[in-house]
C-alpha cells in the first residue's frame, strides 16, 4: 500500500534537528500556513455539510461529533462552543470521543482502535441526525465504525479527512478532503492536518448558524449572553441593528429576557415582546426577514 500523505516526510525534514531553533520555527509556521490554504478548495463541500447540519437542527435531530485523539479534542471544542455562541440546545449535540473526553493530561492512543463503546452511544441514531466524523488518516477504526453505524441507521455523514480516497470519505454524504502537505514532523497530525481540521470544523458550525438565521451582518444574534462580556456584546448588537442608544437596547433586552433577536426587533419597531416572538416564529427565526416585515 502507498504511504498515506499524512505519514510522508516533509521536504525540509532532512537535517531539521541540526538547524537553529529559529529556523525550525519558520519551517513549522510555513507548514501551518500551507495546511490552512488547502481548506479553500474544500469550501463548497463544507457548505454542503453545513446545510445538512442546519437541516438536522431544524428537524429536531442531533449533531454527533465523532473522532479520536487530537481530532477528537478539536471536534469536542467546536461542539462545546455551539451553545454559548449560537444557543444550539445541548440535547441536540453529542460528543463521541474515543476513550471519552480526557480529564487530565493523558490521552492513551489505543482508544482509537476500540469500537465497543459505540454500540451503546449510537444506538439511538435516526435519519434526522448528522454525524461529523473527523480523522486525519481517514482510517481510524473508532471513527470508521461510527460512520458505518450511521450509514446503517440512515443518518447523514459529514466526514473530514486529510488523505484522498480514504475509507471514511468513501462512506460520507459530504466528504471533506483536506489534502494537507506532509507534516514537518512526520505523522504529527495535530499540527498541519489538525490546523486544517480546526478551520473546517469552525466553518461547518458557523455556516450552519448562518443558514439557521443566527448571524446578521456578521453578528451572532442568537448568542447566549450569560456573562459580562456577552451581555455587553448583546447590547452592542441591538444598538447597531436597531440604531438605538444603549439605554433603549438595555430596555429591549430586559423585555426579551436577554434574547438578542426579539430585543433587536422590539428596539427597531416598538412591538411588544410577545409580538416580536410571534414574528420570529413566522420567519423561522430569521431576524432580517422579521425586520423587513415590520419596517
Amino acid at each position: 500500500m502507498p504511504r498515506p500523505r499524512t505519514e510522508a516526510l516533509h521536504d525540509m525534514a532532512e537535517g531539521l534537528d541540526m538547524r537553529p531553533l529559529a529556523d525550525v520555527a519558520g519551517v513549522l509556521a510555513r507548514g501551518q500556513i500551507s495546511a490552512a490554504e488547502v481548506v479553500l478548495a474544500a469550501a463548497p463541500t463544507i457548505a454542503g455539510g453545513a446545510a445538512a447540519m442546519a437541516n438536522t437542527i431544524r428537524a429536531g435531530g442531533v449533531l454527533h461529533y465523532v473522532a479520536a485523539g487530537s481530532s477528537g479534542l478539536m471536534a469536542a471544542a467546536d461542539a462545546q462552543e455551539l451553545g454559548g455562541t449560537f444557543s444550539i440546545q445541548p440535547e441536540q449535540l453529542r460528543i463521541h470521543m474515543a476513550g471519552g473526553l480526557p480529564t487530565g493530561v493523558e490521552m492513551p492512543g489505543d482508544t482509537e482502535d476500540a469500537t465497543d463503546s459505540l454500540q451503546d452511544s449510537l444506538t439511538d441514531l435516526s435519519t434526522r441526525d448528522t454525524i461529523i466524523a473527523v480523522s486525519a488518516s481517514g482510517s481510524t477504526p473508532y471513527t470508521l465504525a461510527a460512520a458505518q453505524t450511521a450509514r446503517s441507521a440512515g443518518a447523514t455523514i459529514v466526514a473530514i479527512a486529510n488523505n484522498t480516497g480514504s475509507a471514511l470519505l468513501e462512506l460520507a454524504d459530504h466528504p471533506i478532503c483536506l489534502a494537507t502537505p506532509p507534516e514537518v514532523i512526520s505523522g504529527s497530525t495535530r499540527m498541519g492536518a489538525g490546523t486544517a481540521q480546526k478551520i473546517a470544523l469552525n466553518m461547518l458550525s458557523t455556516l450552519m448558524a448562518v443558514e439557521l438565521g443566527h448571524v446578521h451582518d456578521g453578528m451572532m444574534v442568537n448568542v447566549h449572553a450569560d456573562n459580562i462580556k456577552l451581555r455587553a456584546r448583546a447590547r452592542s448588537i441591538v444598538c447597531r441593528i436597531a440604531n438605538v442608544e444603549q439605554t433603549a437596547a438595555e430596555t429591549a433586552l430586559e423585555m426579551a429576557q436577554g434574547e438578542v433577536k426579539p430585543a433587536a426587533l422590539i428596539a427597531a419597531t416598538g412591538v411588544s415582546a410577545d409580538k416580536a416572538h410571534e414574528i420570529l416564529r413566522e420567519t423561522e427565526g430569521n431576524l432580517r426577514a422579521a425586520l423587513a416585515q415590520n419596517t
